[in-house]
């Protein structure tokens, strides 16, 4: 089955609005009647309006790195999925390894934001991934398979057909190290066994499974071009419209 390929980036707490701005007018040339693939870009949450009026009139996607799962109420510093419609966003990531890391979220709470991402009609970009010292003890497959069947606790066959799964080694993202294209392609097919055990090998075919940790133009086609691989989630080499569009047309 083909799946559209998705090429996402991730720009993290980087970049003030003009050079949001200045990136977005650097970048549209380079990609300018580039359809094989689709394009999201992922800002801070203060650039999302001006990222979303930048793209305008192109095919290119703008999201949100984060989404609180309330709709709305007392919850200072989040942003809702309500708000993110309302500037014109389209897509979230859900439950970066950052996220993870150094501000708690469990796969409960990833589970609770996929439910409310997929309610609202936004798309889910939902992260998933080992750390070092799990990839050392053998546990990849145990530590993916509990990440996806955490956070897809009560989806439905019905309500999946939106989710991407985004596959970070921990141990890749911003240390220079990648994972072989092959080690790549072998999480991704653990994690689409562990989708077609949970909502059928219908929808696990279907799915896209984007690989993330340190994607560069100079590996970008390596990775991309597995077959079980559908793209990247790109951190640092996003950052720069031409480092970035190469990723894109790898």
């Amino acid at each position: 089955m083909s799946r559209k390929a998705l090429i996402a980036a991730n720009w993290k707490m980087f970049k003030t609005p003009d050079e949001a701005q200045a990136f977005v007018e650097a970048f549209l040339p380079l990609v300018a009647g580039h359809d094989r693939d689709e394009i999201a870009l992922f800002p801070s949450p203060v650039l999302l309006p001006g990222v979303i009026e930048a793209v305008k009139g192109s095919d290119v996607a703008v999201g949100a790195q984060n989404i609180y799962f309330a709709e709305e109420g007392a919850f200072t510093g989040e942003t809702s999925v309500l708000q993110l419609k309302a500037v014109g966003g389209t897509h979230t990531l859900i439950g970066h390894s950052e996220r993870r890391q150094y501000f708690g979220e469990t796969d409960e709470i990833v589970n609770k934001k996929l439910h409310t991402a997929l309610k609202h009609g936004i798309v889910p970009i939902v992260c998933v991934g080992e750390v070092l010292e799990e990839r050392e003890a053998g546990k990849t497959a145990y530590v993916l398979k509990t990440q996806v069947t955490g956070a897809f606790a009560g989806i439905t066959a019905e309500a999946a057909a939106p989710i991407v799964i985004a596959y970070e080694p921990v141990w890749a993202i911003g240390t220079g190290r990648t994972a072989t294209p092959e080690m790549a392609a072998e999480a991704h097919a653990m994690i689409r066994a562990e989708v077609g055990k949970l909502l059928g090998a219908e929808i696990a075919a279907q799915m896209r499974i984007l690989y993330g940790g340190s994607v560069k133009p100079e590996n970008a086609s390596a990775l991309i071009g597995q077959e079980e691989i559908d793209g990247a989630l790109v951190g640092g080499a996003s950052l720069k419209p031409e480092s970035f569009a190469a990723i894109v047309k790898y």
